[in-house]
């Protein structure tokens, strides 16, 4: 079965409820577009704020920057952090929480993206870090390439699981993410940056035939 078979785009799932009471359960769900429309507003206003204060070309440069810094943090993060599975007790439950259900049911629309319960404060930390490292208006073009790299990711992450790319870049998105999904998950943790698997060795292998 080909790679595309075993992870049709448009097959409906819904995976099972991650808490007995149905508000919190709620909390951990989302729809794809939320964090567009959370953070994209972020990202205009603080791109703002930057060029006003850095002037347009060294705020363009901090919003790269701050790009590059979400992709690493894209990587590593899916690496060690989704990635880190204990084999029992609570440390196993939290690891299917955060990220074992993505992998159990792949495509559950509403969790696929980060809920706004985990990325709001998770952004706001984010910034608090940027503001304390590199002080203002430097923080503020860098956040706002963060918050874009942010928005990217999880709008690939979607795109590649429910819809089927024509473009020669999204079908190698796709493939290169199918394989993490159902061949190899120690491999293939850039999903929306995969340069950084080539850089630190773990770019997903095609299987050789069985002989």
């Amino acid at each position: 079965m080909s790679l595309d078979q075993t992870a049709a785009p448009h097959e409906p799932e819904e995976s099972p409820a991650i808490f007995p009471s149905p508000t919190l359960d709620r909390l951990t769900r989302a729809h794809p577009a939320t964090p567009a429309v959370l953070f994209l507003p972020a990202v205009a206003i603080l791109g703002y704020f930057a060029a006003r204060g850095l002037g347009a070309p060294d705020a363009l440069l901090a919003g790269a920057g701050g790009y590059v810094f979400w992709t690493l943090c894209e990587y590593w993060g899916h690496r060690i952090v989704f990635h880190f599975e204990p084999e029992q007790g609570l440390g196993k439950r939290l690891h299917w929480m955060i990220h074992g259900v993505h992998h159990d049911h792949p495509n559950d629309s509403r969790r696929l993206v980060l809920p706004p319960a985990f990325s709001i404060p998770l952004a706001l930390l984010f910034f608090a870090a940027f503001v304390a490292a590199l002080g203002t208006p430097l923080a503020w073009g860098v956040a706002a390439g963060f918050y874009l790299g942010y928005v990217i990711y999880d709008t690939v992450h979607f795109l590649l699981h429910h819809t089927n790319p024509k473009g020669r870049l999204g079908h190698r998105l796709r493939e290169l993410h199918m394989r993490h999904h159902f061949e190899d998950d120690e491999r293939g943790f850039g999903v929306s940056a995969p340069w950084w698997d080539i850089v630190f060795k773990t770019r997903p292998r095609r299987r050789t035939a069985a002989r």
